[in-house]
């Protein structure tokens, strides 16, 4: 079994992860997660290898499906099949894999949604391992699954346990499309809102023109606009469109309206303002799409 640092290393990392999903959201930088410190002392979060161990640890501390992955990482039936090191079964990061799954040490899986940006979702177990194939079948899990205590951890069935990790899996794959779809419109936008120009990457948005809902809805770049999260709530409720030449129209009735400065500078004021659009032409929203949306602004007026 592995020594009491290793389960301190993951806490503190667990810890760290729960923060800065909090503080600066879902998408984490390369350069935080190579330059991650634990009392003073540099503790990469993730290497030049997939299964990442740090010099700290006994064994790997995360496993990591790259931008461009040479390799056949996927999602099915609630769990992710994350392929061997090489073809070696017995190469030391499989080695160190296996036995994470037979004494259910929790690791982080990092997905990356582009170059150098990645998102975390932990705690990540292996829960097979299937040499004929080259790959470990793995799954998320609650938080509180990390490291359990006393008799509560034991109340729940085994059942139970994989229905939830299933559950908590597919999710996570669903969130990987939002969250990828946030960071390739936001960095569109040049990391700004394209109504108001607000520049605080916290407080901006990836808008779907067309709903993620509907069959049209895909998660590609010129279905996306990149919005504040007040502009975002306006132009999901109708308040405003963005017509298909780039131009911005307001509601008559919100124009008319008469309910302080917010109401003037955050809606009335854009009124015949031109979209900031992305730098490259193939980013901008597509006029189709913008059509479309246009009309059903003017059925809801």
């Amino acid at each position: 079994m592995i020594g009491v640092a290793d389960w301190q290393i993951r806490r503190a990392v667990f810890d760290w992860l729960a923060e800065q999903r909090e503080s600066v959201g879902e998408a984490l930088s390369r350069d935080s997660l190579v330059h991650f410190e634990l009392d003073g002392r540099r503790v990469p979060l993730v290497g030049p290898s997939g299964i990442w161990k740090p010099a700290v640890c006994e064994l790997p501390l995360s496993i990591t499906t790259s931008f461009r992955s040479p390799y056949g990482d996927t999602f099915a039936d609630g769990v992710l099949n994350y392929a061997y090191r090489g073809t070696d079964p017995q190469h030391r990061d499989n080695v160190g894999l296996r036995r994470a799954w037979r004494e259910r040490v929790p690791l982080v899986y990092f997905h990356a949604l582009e170059a150098g940006w990645y998102m975390p979702s932990h705690p990540a177990f292996v829960i097979g391992d299937d040499p004929r194939r080259l790959s470990f079948a793995v799954q998320i899990d609650d938080p509180s699954a990390a490291f359990p205590t006393g008799l509560a951890s034991l109340q729940i069935s085994e059942d139970e346990g994989e229905a939830r990790r299933a559950y908590l899996t597919r999710s996570v794959r669903q969130r990987l499309h939002q969250v990828a779809f946030r960071q390739r419109v936001i960095r569109a936008y040049q990391e700004r809102c394209a109504l108001c120009n607000l520049r605080h990457q916290e407080l901006l948005d990836a808008a779907h023109i067309i709903p993620d809902t509907d069959p049209e809805g895909d998660p590609v770049v010129t279905n996306g606009v990149a919005l504040c999260k007040l502009h975002h709530a306006a132009f999901d409720r109708f308040f405003f469109a963005i017509r298909p030449d780039y131009v911005i129209e307001v509601r008559p009735s919100i124009l008319a309206e008469h309910d302080g400065p917010m109401l003037i500078v955050g809606l009335q004021q854009i009124h015949s303002q031109r979209l900031l659009l992305p730098r490259r032409p193939t980013d901008r929203p597509d006029p189709e799409r913008l059509e479309r949306r246009y009309a059903e602004f003017l059925r809801a007026g």
